[in-house]
């Protein structure tokens, strides 16, 4: 996924009996979470089930009476996690792979480059304008038309067919304009590195035209209480360019690829295999849709979608993804610009970003999918204290396992990208550079989690406004920070400088976030939650000081390379979590004690 984006996610990331008001009129989004990974998933790179599709109750919104205890959203959170972490275990696989068939220089940053907008295409179609727009109102079809909103589906699908088909003619026209952008100003660029990234960017860029297809076919199903087929099938997308890169490391024999030796066959084969995978991604929910009792049928009646009120909504939403973009893209550039002039580009950038949102999609989404239906029914009766009971619950479970992420990125950064990503043309230093990205990017964590999951009460509460002024202020922070890292700091620091001013932005969204929520909902429990990340934050970074510890004692033994990254990530983060775990019962965190319950039960079965 591309970075800084939202989450996004897959699919509604249900969890085996969680109850999504199918047929109900929701007040805002069903869930922007994440696939491939999302709930609607904020995206993600993408859970998935390979499973049959969970049973999907189909009930009114529960009242504050019978909501779920604290303990059944840690149950059902726990589930969506694990279903999260097998679709993240393939984009990885993906990530890695790639990573290993084209390596982390010039060719890996151009391809990177060039999938930018597609993967952002996909962040703004499940972690925006599907949650907190399309699949409202077809739910609400579904609910208020005869034909249970066939009829209505069909327009809408028929619409996003042809505005795709347009705008994805308009972008790959336009493929130039974009390596224009990102070579802005530089005479270091080759011919042959913009020529790269150009013919990678035609190749590529139709991925949105599927990558929208794919969006809207996943948000019919969810409506119709189908979650399995959009969880599962971006493994599909996966698989095929996991392949695709085997198929380029067999006809590429010799060193690491650039943009001079790399040839036209092999260039093919990146765009062309990495294309496929979305095109089986999307093929793959047709059988589904089908089942379903879905027919397509072509429907030009567009008045009937009441264009003026879906985009009225869907206005902000855009908004806010668009200002998103220029941020993406304005720090792909800035990367690209320390590449050529010797340091880390777009490629460490990303795939360091990868790893930042693992934590995210598999914990924060799934405890936001859990918990939204609850938001959202209890924002449509005007039960606000039980809105933000809800919220802050959701902050502190997801607390509770992000908190001692940070600490393993903060402290383990370095060996977890040499474990993951030190193979084939990705050598041992652009490893460890990614490794002091990741590093960078677990200050974000917990403040990107919880500014998501405030965005998620400003849809259920249908302010999609809000949220985007929000996010106009982070991204303008983020650009003043980077921007001024890209001018003042050593080229070798300015990539891990770009994820410090990412995260920095973070907190600023979460800070005014919380603010303008307080004006509209009042208390929020804020004091609880600083308390429980205090405890937190005081077991993990003690955690955190023994696993440096170990580290370097390891470094001392064993020689810099794979065998010493992976043995000080297996060991470091077995003694982090160990003290960690201590530490959160020793300081008497209740959430940290129902987790560990949780996992003692499910040994125990």
């Amino acid at each position: 996924m591309a970075p800084g984006q939202p989450p996004s996610g897959p699919p509604v990331d249900p969890g085996q009996t969680v109850r999504l008001h199918v047929g109900q009129r929701p007040p805002g989004m069903v869930d922007p979470a994440n696939a491939p990974t999302v709930a609607l998933p904020l995206i993600t790179p993408r859970p998935q089930v390979v499973a049959d599709a969970p049973v999907v109750e189909e009930s009114a919104p529960p009242s504050a009476a019978d909501d779920d205890s604290t303990g059944t959203v840690v149950r059902n959170s726990s589930t969506m996690a694990i279903l999260s972490l097998v679709s993240r275990a393939t984009g990885f696989l993906r990530a890695a792979a790639i990573a290993a068939a084209i390596g982390g220089g010039l060719v890996g940053g151009d391809y990177t480059l060039a999938n930018n907008l597609p993967n952002q295409v996909y962040e703004l179609l499940l972690g925006g304008v599907l949650a907190s727009v399309l699949i409202p109102t077809l739910v609400r079809a579904r609910k208020d038309e005869a034909d249970r909103g066939e009829a209505h589906a069909q327009r809408l699908l028929t619409l996003a067919a042809v505005a795709l088909g347009i705008a994805t003619v308009i972008v790959v026209v336009a493929a130039p304009l974009i390596t224009a952008i990102y070579t802005l100003g530089n005479d270091k660029v080759t011919a042959s590195d913009r020529d790269l990234i150009t013919l990678l960017a035609y190749l590529l860029l139709p991925e949105i035209f599927f990558y929208g297809l794919a969006g809207i076919s996943a948000a019919i199903l969810n409506v119709r209480g189908h979650f399995a087929a959009p969880m599962w099938t971006p493994i599909l997308n996966n698989i095929v360019v996991i392949a695709t890169a085997g198929l380029f490391m067999v006809v590429h024999s010799g060193g690491v690829p650039t943009p001079d030796t790399i040839t036209l066959p092999q260039v093919l084969i990146l765009g062309i295999g990495t294309t496929l995978g979305i095109v089986v991604q999307a093929a793959g929910l047709w059988p589904a849709m089908r089942k379903t009792g879905f027919k397509w049928k072509w429907r030009f009646d567009f008045r009937k979608l009441h264009l003026r009120e879906l985009a009225k909504l869907s206005a902000w939403m855009l908004l806010y993804v668009g200002v998103n973009q220029i941020g993406i893209t304005v720090v792909m550039a800035l990367a690209k610009q320390t590449e050529l002039h010797g340091g880390d580009g777009p490629a460490v950038f990303n795939n360091a970003f990868l790893i930042f949102m693992m934590a995210h999609g598999i914990v924060a989404v799934s405890v936001i999918t859990a918990i939204m239906p609850r938001i959202s029914a209890a924002a449509a009766d005007g039960r606000f204290a039980d809105v933000t009971e809800q919220l802050a619950q959701a902050s502190r479970l997801a607390a509770v396992v992000l908190i001692p992420a940070s600490a393993i990125y903060l402290a383990l950064g370095r060996p977890l990208a040499v474990t993951l990503f030190n193979w084939g043309q990705y050598n041992y230093d652009q490893a460890l550079a990614t490794g002091s990205v990741v590093a960078a990017a677990g200050l974000g964590l917990v403040p990107f989690a919880l500014s998501q999951m405030q965005t998620s009460v400003f849809y259920a509460m249908r302010d999609t406004k809000t949220p985007a002024m929000v996010n106009i202020g982070g991204v303008a922070v983020r650009l003043i920070l980077d921007v001024s890292f890209y001018f003042i700091l050593p080229v070798a620091v300015v990539t891990t400088s770009l994820m410090v001013g990412t995260a920095l932005s973070y907190l600023v969204a979460l800070v005014v976030g919380y603010v303008l929520l307080r004006q509209r909902l009042g208390r929020l429990g804020l004091r609880r939650l600083l308390d429980t990340l205090i405890r937190l934050t005081a077991a993990a970074a003690a955690g955190g000081l023994l696993a440096l510890g170990l580290s370097w004692l390891i470094a001392q033994i064993i020689d810099p390379g794979k065998l010493l990254g992976v043995v000080q990530l297996i060991l470091g983060t077995g003694v982090l979590l160990a003290v960690y775990a201590v530490g959160g019962i020793f300081l008497k965190v209740p959430e940290v004690s129902q987790f560990a319950g949780m996992i003692r039960r499910r040994l125990g079965r």
